[in-house]
This record gives C-alpha cells, sequence and structure tokens, in this order.
C-alpha cells in the first residue's frame, strides 16, 4: 500500500537499519532511517510520519526514553519497538510508554507491516 507518508525507523545497528529499510520499500513505504535518537531529534519532521520504528536499545539511550522525550516535546507519532532483548521489565515499559506493537528481533515481515497498515486504514 503506497503512501506519501514516511515510517521513521531508529536503529544503531546499520544492517538492521538497511534491512527494515528494504522491507518497508518492498512493501511501498517511504522510510526515514537514523543510526540514533539524537539523529532522529534533529531531522524534527515528525508531521510527515505515519510512525516510529524504534530500537529499545540504542547506543545514545533507549528508545523507551525517546518515546518519553518525544511526547515531552508534544510529539504524537504512533510508535513501534523493536528489541534483541526482551525482558518483561522491559515489554512492560513499553506498553505503557504507549505502543502500536512490540516486536522481538527476529521478527517477521508481517509483524511489523501489518500495524502500519491498520495506522494507514485509521483502525489501530
Amino acid at each position: 500500500m503506497p503512501t506519501a507518508k514516511f515510517v521513521f525507523v531508529v536503529d544503531d545497528n546499520p544492517s538492521m537499519l538497511r534491512g527494515i529499510g528494504r522491507l518497508l520499500r518492498e512493501y511501498g513505504f517511504a522510510s526515514r532511517l537514523f543510526e540514533t535518537g539524537s539523529a532522529l531529534l534533529r531531522d524534527g519532521s515528525f508531521e510527515s510520519a505515519v510512525c516510529l520504528v524504534l530500537d529499545i536499545n540504542l547506543s545514545d539511550g533507549s528508545g523507551i526514553e525517546l518515546r518519553h522525550r518525544l511526547a515531552d516535546l508534544g510529539i504524537d507519532v504512533p510508535v513501534i519497538y523493536i528489541t534483541g532483548n526482551d525482558n518483561p521489565a522491559t515489554r512492560m515499559a513499553a506498553m505503557a510508554s504507549g505502543c502500536v506493537a512490540y516486536l522481538t528481533k527476529p521478527f517477521t515481515a508481517n509483524s511489523l507491516i501489518q500495524p502500519i497498515e491498520r495506522l494507514l486504514a485509521g483502525v489501530a
């Protein structure tokens, strides 16, 4: 489902970041890729984002903390969390921060694409 809106992805693993970008492109989504939360914050063009895909463990902090920082700035963009280090405390913190999906690496293409399609359809 092609869209003019972007999926913003933040992951400090360059190969994971490129892979997610390719996956999104394969399904017709435009993406903006960032290796750090700071780079995302510096970009500031959130009005073009349909959602954020945030890795929970970033080199410059936590994706959950980044979500809270964005909320403090009045930026309310739906979030999909991804992590390679799942545990109950992290999962609870992610869910409490407000997310449309929580995915553990490796995840299926469908598990990432479906929440984005629901957001675009207005049913998430």
